[in-house]
Parts: C-alpha cells; structure tokens; sequence
C-alpha cells in the first residue's frame, strides 16, 4: 500500500510539513549517481588535465555548497543544520565513467534525503560544466537515495 503525500494538504494544496512534534533524531542518508562520457573526456580527468583545473576537487565543493543550499532550491524542503556532508568519487575506467557518493548528516526532525541527492546532482553537472568543451554528449543518470538512517521509519536500504 502507498504512503500518502505529505506535501499535499487535505484540500489537495502544497504546503510545508509540520515536523514540530517529530522526535530529533540522527538522521543519515547515502545518494549515488554517475556521470558517463567518452574515454578521452575521462583521460583528461583521470589525468588532471582539464582546462579548467582539478574538476574532481572542484565538484567535491560544489556538491558540498548545494547541500547546504538544498532549501533554497527545492520549495519545500526544511532548512537543515547539516552536521556532515561527505562527498566521494571513484573513477571507472572500464565504464568511461565518474561515480559520485553523497553521505550527509544531520541531527533533526526531518530526514537529509533530499540534501544528498541535491549533492549528487549539483556534483555532476559541476564535471559536466567543467568538461563540455571535450564532450557535449555527457550523460547523467543512476541518481538514487541507497540508504537512510534515523526518525521514525528507522533504516532503509535500496535493493
């Protein structure tokens, strides 16, 4: 059986979710996404040698910077004091490929799904940005929450 929404009010309207009377707890979650490209596009990262500098350094800040900022783009979404993001990239020669894995952390009353996933996105598309001039036909995809941790539904992981 599906959950109800919970942005939706019960006259069908969007609105914020009260999380007054919810329990602060620790509250984890780990999104993962993955950013495909040619093999010379993937040389020039592996080999540190875009044009526009350390493009897996500056995508680990950027994905950083958008968790924090996830609030502000995402309508309704609670602005969280996050405790932790971490950020790791793992590099798949034999795809063509750059992995991303976004843990953040918070101690509240809603969960930092949408903090992490924000991450990951924002991550991605900073190597896009930083590599289009190589390769225009990048492709991002695979963008997923694979676990969460605290609050009332406990621990979850994806299949």
């Amino acid at each position: 059986m599906s959950q109800p929404l919970t942005h939706f009010d019960a006259q069908g309207q969007a609105h914020m979710v009260d999380v007054a009377a919810k329990a602060e707890t620790h509250r984890v979650a780990r999104a993962t996404g993955t950013i495909r490209m040619l093999p010379a596009t993937f040389a020039l990262i592996a080999g540190g040698q875009a044009k526009k500098g350390d493009v897996i350094g500056i995508a680990r800040i950027a994905a950083i910077q958008a968790a924090k900022r996830t609030a502000d783009l995402i309508p309704l979404c609670h602005p969280l004091p996050l405790t932790r993001v971490a950020v790791e990239f793992t590099l798949d020669e034999a795809g063509s490929a750059v992995h991303i894995m976004v843990t953040a952390e918070t101690l509240g009353r809603t969960g930092v799904e949408m903090e992490a996933l924000t991450a990951v996105q924002v991550g991605l598309l900073t190597v896009y940005d930083m590599c289009k001039a190589a390769d225009r036909g990048m492709t991002m995809g695979d963008i997923r929450v694979v676990e969460k941790q605290g609050g009332k539904s406990g621990h979850w992981v994806a299949d």
